[in-house]
């Protein structure tokens, strides 16, 4: 799947590049949806076999503040599910996100590309539990450190983006989202 994206975006990357249209990012108001490739590890501690790795979505909203190479950008992915038999024991867990960020703008020579990073929190969800039989169930929230890093391709008012975001929750190791999206600015 990962092998996938990664090819997609660099097909599309030399699409655009040939267009040799070089500008940097578009300012305004932007919106975007993907598709994401989450990784949630060690769901209930490190001894745990429950771990979420699902393909799953995201939809965002940002403002690119214009002649700067600053922004904020707000998003809310859903990292997906799992269910995991370990024995007689049944596992569940699903986690998902709300997260705001500022986001830093680096443009590059090459034509119409931009690389980006960005820093904020994330207001996560975590539920689980045992579903057979039912010994516990887990229901966390928090509010916690989110970063990120990309690359966007964009063309007028449309962008094609490739990013890997972290982020701190709770009883896991750690959340990881791989996503491709694509997100219209209104200029």
């Amino acid at each position: 799947m990962m092998q996938k994206i990664v090819t997609i975006a660099v097909v599309l990357a030399g699409a655009m590049g040939l267009a040799n249209v070089a500008q940097a990012a578009p300012d305004g108001l932007y919106a975007g949806a993907g598709i994401t490739r989450s990784q949630v590890d060690d769901i209930f501690g490190p001894d745990s076999d429950l771990h979420i790795h699902d393909t799953s979505w995201k939809a965002f909203m940002g403002f690119k503040f214009p002649l700067l190479p600053v922004g904020i950008e707000a998003e809310y992915a859903d990292f997906g599910s799992n269910t995991h038999n370990s024995g007689f024991i049944q596992g569940h867990a699903d986690a998902k996100a709300f997260s705001a960020f500022a986001v830093g703008w680096l443009p590059i020579p090459f034509p119409n590309l931009d690389l980006f990073g960005k820093v904020g929190a994330a207001r996560w969800q975590l539920d689980g539990g045992t579903v057979h039989p039912a010994l516990f169930e887990l229901d966390d929230r928090g509010t916690q450190f989110a970063w990120g890093v990309g690359a966007q391709l964009h063309f007028e008012n449309v962008a094609v983006r490739f990013e890997y975001e972290g982020f701190d929750v709770r009883n896991t190791s750690g959340a990881r989202l791989y996503g491709l999206s694509a997100a219209y600015y209104f200029l």
